[in-house]
This record gives structure tokens, sequence and C-alpha cells, in this order.
């Protein structure tokens, strides 16, 4: 198939560092054109990709502090990929509802996949006015609050079976891993590993606009004994920081729409204890790969539990529920039905 893969300029494709959506956009990216497929990517001129790299900017807008309004920029690439419509068997956007208005004037199909929150009631609208357009949630917990949009399938993420291995580590502390703000309650993982009396390491990225919360609400707790302020890590760090953790915490206070982290942390064998919010009763296997918990206290008697799980039964469900691979084959199986359509005609190309 011809397929363009059209990608925040937020971040590079793969970014550097911390970037969730960026980071599946590259996996899946690399994953259809190992499989054969003509695949172009729309993206920041910094990104690296074995497809075809159509570059928007030179540089990711979270490294060029010259930009100040991102939306122009965003609204240039969608004009730019509108024009080469034809060009394409299926265009795949990662830009949330920006693209739904321009592109359904075209003729080729196009999908959306939603990364983010959907329980905003200012999305309510636009979802509504644009009921027609077919769109992918990354967990069935993401559709709740968007019960009528027009949802063509659900496709968890997945990450490169070989990216991310367990290593040879004994472990000896509560990890917490992801960004630094509000919804994530890194103060909840703290409380939880001082009840447990076991050290806690966070590796963790403050975003400018989560600078207050952290100076106020969580620099004060990183003196109390045994807590390690890592900072921010890349792919490379992970492996030996997940594999070395009894567990990951994840006491998330928000509708979380997937979790990559926690698929992060399966690749090493490492259990997730995490809060029931969002996509984590989708993703995390009860007593298998972690605990679903409710409390502090429950998150407490899990972290007591979480040695006795077997780490390579862990990576095993990894393997078969959160590849990169698997991820690919399913949205190509969604690619080909959008293709083929309602128009009764077949626009792909030969593979």
């Amino acid at each position: 198939m011809r397929i363009a893969q059209v990608a925040p300029l937020t971040e590079a494709v793969p970014p550097p560092l911390y970037g969730g959506t960026e980071r599946v956009i590259s996996w899946l990216t690399e994953e259809l054109v190992d499989l054969g497929h003509d695949v172009t990517l729309f993206a920041s001129g910094d990104s690296i990709t074995a497809a075809k790299l159509v570059s928007m900017w030179p540089r990711s807008l979270r490294l060029d502090g010259t930009v100040r309004d991102a939306n122009a920029l965003h609204l240039e690439l969608i004009e730019r990929v509108y024009q080469r419509a034809d060009e394409f068997d299926l265009i795949h956007f990662h830009l949330d509802y920006l693209p739904f208005s321009l592109m359904s004037r075209q003729s080729t199909p196009f999908v959306t996949t939603l990364h983010g929150r959907l329980d905003l009631p200012e999305h309510q609208p636009i979802f509504s006015t644009f009921s027609h357009v077919p769109v992918v949630s990354i967990s069935d917990a993401q559709r709740r609050p968007m019960p009528k949009a027009n949802w063509a399938a659900t496709i968890h993420h997945g990450l490169p079976q070989g990216l991310l291995r367990p290593e040879p580590i004994v472990p000896s502390y509560l990890a917490f891993l992801g960004r630094m703000s509000p919804e994530k309650r890194a103060d909840r993982a703290i409380a939880i590993a001082r009840l447990s009396r076991l050290p806690l390491k966070i590796a963790a990225k403050v975003d400018r606009v989560d600078g207050d919360y952290f100076e106020t609400q969580i620099r004060p707790l990183l003196g109390a004994p045994g807590v390690e302020f890592i900072g921010e890590i890349d792919d490379a760090q992970k492996e030996r920081f997940l594999s070395g953790a009894i567990a990951l915490l994840l006491p998330i206070d928000w509708p979380e729409p997937f979790g990559l982290v926690m698929i992060e942390a399966m690749a090493c064998g490492t259990p997730v204890i995490a809060y029931n919010r969002g996509s984590v009763s989708e993703i995390i296997e009860d007593g298998v790969t972690g605990f679903v918990v409710e409390d502090e206290t429950s998150a407490v008697a899990a972290v007591r539990e979480a040695a006795r799980l077997p780490r390579a039964r862990i990576r095993a469900r990894f393997e078969q529920r959160f590849t990169a691979r698997r991820m690919a084959n399913d949205y190509l199986d969604l690619y080909r039905r959008l293709a083929i359509g309602d128009r009764g005609r077949l626009r792909l190309a030969t593979v």
C-alpha cells in the first residue's frame, strides 16, 4: 500500500527523549516499511526514518525556541498533505481533530488515531459535526466520553520486540517513569514507597507547563530518605532502570488513554502497580503482569506481592500482546478495509 503517516511537529520522529505519540508513530512507520509498504512520513526535519521523509519544519518545535505559533505550522502541514492526497491509498493522521474539515473535502481515505484524553466538554461539538470521520482509539476506555464518534477500531500500542529486554539485575527499588505532572501523581508514588519501606527512583520529564507544580508540590518531597530523582531518560537507559525495579508505580489520577510506560515495564519483565483509571485494566492483567489497585493501601499490599510474579511470564505476555509488529498488522487490516471503503472501488497499489 501507499501510506502517508502524518505526525505532530512537536517532537522528532522518533523523539530523542520523552514523546509517547511520536515514538509510536516511528515504531509503526518502520514496521510498515519493513513489511514492504510504500510509506511517506510527514514530520519535522530532524526525524529519522526508513520511509520517505517530507520535512515540514527543520527542527522539532520542542527544540526550536523561535516558533511561537505552532498552529500555523500544523495547518500548513495538513494543507500539504491535502495537495498530495492522490498519491496515497490511505492517509493516517496523528493530529487529533485538526484534519477533519479539510480532509473531508477530498476522496482519499483517511483515518485519525486519537492519542489524548476525550473527556473535555469542548470535544463534543467537533465530533458531532464530523461524525462520519473514522477514528481509532488506543484503548476501549478512551472511547467512553465519546460513544457517538465514528470508531473504526481500537488498536493498542506496541513497541519493537527487541527495543527493551530484561537485564539480569536483582530488583531493589520501586520505579516511577513518565511526565512530572499533576495527573501522573509522583507524590502518590513517593507515599507508596515510604509506606512500603523501599527506595524509589523517579525518572521523569518536567515540561515547562508543569514547572510550578514540580517546584511547589514535588521538589519538597524529594528530600525524603530513599527518594532519588534521576530526571528524563532515553530508551537506552530505560532497560536497566526498569529491570532493576521491583515494580513500576503508576498511581495516576486521570483517564489514561493508554500508558506506554506499562508495556515498557512489561518488556523488561517488571510488574506494574497501577491505579484503576482509564486503560489500566485493559493493559495490566491483574495478578499476571502486575496489579490494578484503588488506593495507597492496596498499592502497598501489591508491592509485597510483586516479587512473586514470574518476570519471564510478564515478558512473554508483552511479546504476545504489545509488539510493534502486532500493532502494524492491526493497522494494515484497518487500512485495507478503509481503502476499499463504501465507494465500491479498490485504490491499493501492489505491494
